[in-house]
């Protein structure tokens, strides 16, 4: 994979899993990448974490507004900041749901690690992991 710039190598991965070109997003993925999200759930690979969403939203996508991007001990951080919109399980659309993720990004270039955090519970989207409500 060609060297780009971290903002543009996280916003093409999100647009592959918008996509749901899985294939090619998880190659823009480190073979030990650690993806965390609301309710503390993590998984190991987008097969993980797609098997986990099914059943939270009929889908979802993101509107990124902006990225920020330093530098830590050899590694690249991004934080991609937006809103999402999408359909909530009854066919009801929403739009506007605050998100930031935020990603390690190696020097190998690869994602090494992800954190998300969105407004999709409080907003009452989706039910809290673990909940009564989401099983």
């Amino acid at each position: 994979m060609a060297a780009v710039h971290p903002a543009e190598l996280v916003d093409t991965y999100l647009q592959l899993c918008e996509d749901r070109d899985l294939e090619a997003a998880s190659r823009y993925l480190s073979p030990d990448v650690r993806m965390e999200f609301p309710g503390g759930e993590v998984f190991g690979s987008l097969a993980e974490l797609v098997a986990a969403s099914g059943g939270k939203y009929r889908w979802v996508r993101k509107r990124r507004t902006r990225f920020a991007v330093g530098e830590t001990e050899g590694q690249t951080t991004v934080t991609s900041i937006g809103t999402l919109y999408g359909e909530a399980l009854d066919g009801t659309p929403f739009q506007g749901i605050r998100y930031v993720d935020f990603f390690v990004v190696g020097a190998d270039g690869l994602i090494h690690e992800q954190l998300v955090w969105n407004d999709l519970v409080i907003t009452g989207v989706v039910a809290l992991p673990g909940s009564a409500a989401s099983t």
